[in-house]
């Protein structure tokens, strides 16, 4: 008898964008992007054993056994396996085994937040220009099956005006279904993007040194896309990285075209930033 058993618990934080814009003539803009300092775990329950896998199918926990299953009252659940052999928990000085279907180990998934970022240089109020800024995050899992993490804004456009939204730097808009690989806007536009660079990083992002969505590289502020209200893919993998992890890199940019008049004010992006098992 065969059994499959995971457990997921989810888990997402919320990162403030706050971008300080002041465009009078002889004006500047600064761009403080504040993460609010969290640090979170999502945990998988399974078993450790030999993992049967199939093109399209894997089953990280099984058992062989003569009995069990779920049995449920109003308040509780149970579920039991009856027939295996020399199950329970034991260690030594450097090693830990739980043996069993029921012994299960927990598997976590966690994230090094990201810090704090200041955009630069300063964009002129008349020439217009380009901002820069980035900030990374860590996550680390010895979930054999890895995680997925995505990117979501709050408002459409991501970058408003707090005194009226409706003065706003338009998300940006790749040409095609991919993210540009070069960041480019109209004279009279302005817009705000995102890029994800490193090991993990979405398909989406990766390149062939000239075209997005395809080839292996991950080149640092290329592949740019808009941020959205529904959630893109920001970084995952398939595989565990613990201990040490793997690191992701947020590229955003700010410009506004030689012909375009961007209201002065103070602009902010709200996102979210969800981690989950795959």
């Amino acid at each position: 008898m065969q059994k499959l058993n995971k457990k997921l618990k989810r888990s997402k934080k919320t990162l403030m964008t706050d971008l300080l814009l002041l465009l009078p003539y002889s004006s500047f803009f600064v761009f403080s992007f504040c993460i609010l300092s969290f640090a979170f775990c999502i945990n998988t329950v399974h078993a450790v054993s030999g993992m049967m896998s199939s093109t399209n199918y894997s089953i990280q926990s099984d058992s062989l056994n003569f009995g069990g299953g779920n049995s449920t009252s109003t308040n509780y659940i149970q579920e039991s396996t009856g027939g295996e052999v020399a199950t329970g928990f034991s260690s030594s000085t450097n090693y830990i085994m739980s043996a069993g279907y029921q012994q299960m180990n927990t598997v976590a998934i966690s994230i090094v937040p990201p810090g704090s970022v200041t955009m630069s240089p300063n964009i002129g109020g008349v020439t217009g220009g380009t901002s820069n800024g980035s900030t990374n995050f860590t996550v680390t899992t010895d979930d054999p099956a890895g995680y997925t993490s995505t990117i979501q804004a709050s408002s459409s456009p991501a970058l408003v005006n707090t005194s009226s939204t409706t003065n706003a730097f338009a998300d940006y808009s790749p040409a095609g279904s991919a993210p540009d690989f070069t960041f480019g806007i109209a004279v009279t536009a302005s817009a705000f993007a995102f890029s994800p660079q490193g090991t993990d990083a979405d398909q989406r992002f990766k390149n062939d040194t000239s075209n997005c969505n395809t080839g292996t590289n991950s080149t640092v502020q290329t592949c740019w896309d808009g941020l959205s209200t529904s959630a893109k893919n920001v970084a995952n993998r398939t595989s565990a990285n613990s201990p040490s992890g793997i690191q992701t890199t947020l590229y955003f940019r700010a410009a506004t075209g030689s012909s375009h008049m961007q209201v002065s004010g103070v602009y902010v992006a709200t996102t979210t930033l969800t981690v989950l098992p795959s």
